[in-house]
């Protein structure tokens, strides 16, 4: 097999317990993932709490050199939504880490992704949005040309099959900014999205707890502590057996995509209902007529997916 394809990323998340276990995931791996930026937005809690969660992360990770900004603390139109009841007031369920030693940068998000795209050759920068995806959006309006040096926007959000994590049918990113997620799927840029078809199959069961527990690490102690607590929340919300493990499935993709199903797709985002906005229209078989303007994954392999999060938490 050849040698991996490094990715020049930008994380745009809101941690958040998935979002820290996808940030730990990639700062774990210089060697595939080159991080240029690290911004956040209002989503799982709010804006301030998500970047000092985010910066806090960075130190836990010794990657000091990782730049973080704060961006868009509310969605486009509609009031703010957060998870507090799923993450904790703090975002991270209950872990807990030192207070972050270096701040946060004075720049906005939306302005870096902006200026880091605009000075990037064509289509050389992948996009990781873990939340709502207010952010891109903004980024994408106020200067339209950044789409050329997009490779890929990767991209955790939406629902088909499995219906809605926040209402019947949207999931959480979707429904907490459905107007930019319209304004992100018409872009033009290339999407994988991987939605609760996909993260589903990725739960926190018992044996895969015992596994984390196992590591005895600083880093295997923290995560399992947080998933603890919403393993909890979602016996007592769902009913189910483990939480899934959303948002490091996008840097799964990017360090092992043999390990994810996907087809092509068109997606297009409700927005106009106050019952629906935020449904994603998945359409496999163009029954709009409308052009594919995503791959949808449909499977991972959730034991090797898992396996490759160890394996990365082990390094830190």
């Amino acid at each position: 097999m050849p040698p991996m394809d490094k990715h020049r990323v930008i994380f745009d998340c809101d941690p958040g317990v998935d979002d820290a276990i996808s940030l730990l995931t990639a700062m774990a791996s210089p060697e595939a993932i080159e991080i240029l930026a690290i911004t956040t937005v209002g989503g799982n809690v709010p804006l301030e709490t998500v970047t000092r969660n985010a910066c806090a992360l960075r130190s836990f990770a010794g990657r000091r050199d990782v730049r973080v900004f704060a961006g868009c603390p509310r969605p486009l139109v509609k009031p703010p939504v957060f998870a507090d009841h799923v993450h904790g007031e703090a975002g991270l369920g209950a872990g807990t880490l030192a207070p972050c030693d270096l701040p946060a940068e004075t720049r906005h998000g939306v302005d870096v992704i902006i200026e880091t795209l605009r000075g990037a050759p064509d289509a050389s920068v992948t996009l990781v949005p873990t939340g709502p995806l207010t952010n891109i959006a903004v980024a994408l309006v106020k200067e339209p040309n950044i789409a050329r040096a997009v490779r890929e926007i990767v991209l955790m959000g939406g629902a088909h099959r499995e219906g809605g994590n926040i209402t019947a049918s949207a999931e959480f990113n979707m429904s907490v900014d459905p107007h930019a997620a319209h304004v992100v799927f018409e872009s033009g840029c290339p999407i994988v999205a991987v939605g609760l078809d996909a993260t589903y199959q990725m739960r926190m069961t018992p044996a895969r707890m015992e596994r984390l527990a196992a590591m005895g690490s600083a880093a295997g102690h923290f995560v399992h502590a947080m998933l603890e607590h919403v393993n909890a929340i979602y016996a007592d919300l769902y009913g189910a057996q483990g939480c899934a493990l959303h948002d490091p499935c996008t840097v799964g993709y990017l360090l092992a995509p043999r390990l994810f199903e996907t087809l092509p797709c068109r997606i297009d985002v409700e927005t106009a209902s106050p019952l629906t906005a935020g449904h994603t229209a998945v359409d496999f078989h163009a029954r709009t007529g409308r052009p594919e303007n995503a791959r949808w994954v449909t499977r991972l392999d959730a034991d090797a997916l898992f396996a490759l999060i160890l394996e990365r938490l082990a390094r830190l």
